[in-house]
């Protein structure tokens, strides 16, 4: 391609509404224009990279035994109610009708469409397994759109759904879909990590995301220093530290309890203060509503409730922090000082394991401005449960090895999920086993974040210059750079490299423009092509041309007749 015939708007500067690092080059590099809020045009540089990151999904996919077809953008609300979605979904689904007032939707997932073209078509377990998929625009209407592309409303998504006829073959296909993205994203070039994950509203048993490490991600992983063991923040789990074991505890040392004044002090860190114990003396207790009823979760002063493993251990749709009227309700006080002693409403109290063995706690006094000191627990309170609900901190005991969990940032740009039966059941999709009877097909669901994969490896491939693009994703494999296109003898010989590396099938990008070398050289980092190669008339002398490696810049000078075969090393 000719720099000439092509369009590249770059930008000097940053654009003002730029928060993240991608969302800033993607824009000066002339990639992505903005249209509206979380919506934005692909220009050709990356619509380019996109491809190239699709033709990767592609052939993986299809190598998995994946079958590629195309669904709709705007689905019919029917379905959606049957799966009794439309209402739980929430803002995020854009709703719409017709002329005619039928409802639809504009599609952020296919499920409900998928499972009903397999219910219509798939009639026996013999036809299984079978996993389609599609890549596609969805769009979600985020509350506050940002970071450009990594969190728009319109986005490019490969989404796969597989269909089992036993619990045993679902496992098959989820570990299938696994393996092809771990070949994906090292294809794409980019240090990941799969970790398990919280399947969210998609629903379904279990799941991995695929996280791209940046120290810009705006996830936390927790992983081990002693195993493959990660997960997601949200749900790492914590192994039993010395402390956390069952154990007899000295009846002597428990001191009574008693109701201390408190005035106006409602945060951890006041009332360990004031009374002069530390952040892990107090018990906090929080009341939580759930789908079916409120509980109190109960976590040392010095941690952090975690509402996904909470919302686990619980079984439950969903879980929140309950209303003020709410917590006067249950404790017989007001938010901010609700504590397991004495509450006014018998609930389902879960504690989190580092509870049970503290000893002379704080808790809240279920009055205003009132605090206990010497509670203990099985003396002052029961638990209902002791369970891990809270959030996982570098240093916690793996729960898989003797190692300790140390946190890193990621991206997600993938998550397969194992969905089992939970739509098959809602909108009666069924088989014919080999039995003959009928039984709900099995489920798994696989995304791929097209425009999010791009940005990702932006975020953790740049320097001041510009992007630093992995080679497969890259859009153009080499630049070449005539410092002077007026001098004939750099224009013909460049244009003979450029000839001799297309014949060979590499996909180059000549700067034929007539701007100054320095501009060019700017450009050419900006957009973070892998391969430079400059011709100027000083190196010419010598018979050489300069190739330079934008990954780790480094340069050196090549004959003009070697350059062909140099360029086929570094693409190796």
């Amino acid at each position: 391609m000719r720099l000439s015939n092509y369009f590249i708007p770059t930008l000097k500067e940053d654009p003002a509404e730029a928060e993240v690092i991608s969302h800033k080059l993607m824009i000066r590099a002339g990639m992505i224009r903005k249209l509206a809020a979380g919506i934005y045009d692909y220009l050709p540089l990356g619509l380019k990279t996109l491809k190239k990151v699709e033709n990767i999904v592609r052939e993986e996919m299809n190598n998995a035994g994946a079958i590629e077809l195309l669904m709709p953008s705007v689905l019919p609300a029917e379905l959606w109610k049957e799966s009794k979605r439309w209402d739980f979904y929430g803002k995020e689904l854009l709703r719409f009708n017709d002329r005619a007032d039928r409802e639809y939707c504009l599609g952020p997932t296919h499920e409900e469409i998928i499972t009903d073209i397999v219910r219509k078509e798939i009639r026996s377990y013999k036809q299984l397994p079978i996993n389609f998929y599609q890549i596609q625009t969805k769009f979600r209407d985020e509350i506050r759109p940002r970071f450009g592309v990594m969190r728009s409303r319109e986005f490019i998504m490969k989404d796969a759904y597989s269909f089992d006829a036993t619990d045993e073959a679902a496992d098959k296909s989820y570990w299938a879909m696994y393996e092809a993205y771990n070949r994906i994203f090292e294809r794409c070039g980019l240090e990941f990590r799969a970790v398990l994950a919280d399947t969210g509203n998609i629903g379904g048993s279990f799941s991995h995301e695929f996280m791209v490490l940046a120290p810009t991600g705006e996830d936390i992983i927790m992983s081990s220093t002693d195993c493959d063991y990660a997960a997601n923040l949200e749900l790492a789990e914590i192994g039993v530290s010395d402390n956390e074991k069952e154990k007899e505890r000295p009846q002597k040392d428990l001191k009574p309890i008693n109701e201390v004044s408190t005035p106006g002090m409602k945060t951890v860190e006041e009332v360990a203060k004031f009374l002069n114990g530390s952040d892990g003396d107090l018990i906090k207790t929080l009341i939580i509503q759930t789908d079916t009823e409120p509980v109190a979760a109960l976590v040392r002063g010095d941690a952090e409730l975690s509402l996904t493993k909470l919302r686990k251990v619980l079984g439950a749709e969903y879980v929140e922090l309950s209303t003020p009227d709410v917590i006067q309700e249950v404790t017989g006080g007001p938010m901010g000082f609700s504590g397991p002693v004495g509450l006014k409403k018998k609930i389902k109290v879960i504690a989190d394991k580092s509870v049970r063995n503290i000893q002379n706690a704080i808790t809240g006094a279920n009055k205003a401005d009132m605090h206990i000191t010497g509670v203990n627990p099985g003396r002052d309170f029961e638990a209902d449960l002791y369970a891990d609900i809270r959030v996982a901190r570098d240093g916690d005991p793996c729960p898989q090895s003797n190692g300790t969990l140390v946190s890193t940032r990621g991206i997600e740009v993938g998550h397969v999920f194992k969905l089992g039966t939970k739509y098959s059941e809602a909108m009666n999709a069924t088989f014919s086993d080999i039995d003959g009877k009928e039984k709900p097909f099995i489920m798994g669901c696989y995304g791929i974040g097209i425009g999010r994969t791009v940005a990702a490896a932006i975020e953790q491939g740049n320097d001041e210059a510009g992007i630093k693009f992995p080679l497969a994703i890259a859009p153009f494999e080499v630049t070449l750079i005539p410092t002077n296109m007026k001098n004939e003898n750099v224009k013909t010989i460049s244009d003979d490299i450029y000839s001799a590396l297309k014949a060979i099938g590499v996909d180059v990008l000549i700067d034929d423009r007539g701007e100054s070398a320095g501009i060019k050289f700017k450009d050419a980092e900006l957009t973070g092509i892998p391969i430079r190669i400059t011709v100027g008339p000083r190196t010419l002398e010598n018979g050489e041309v300069e190739i330079k490696t934008r990954m780790d810049n480094e340069s050196r000078n090549v004959k003009i007749e070697e350059v062909v075969s140099e360029v086929e090393k570094l693409l190796l």
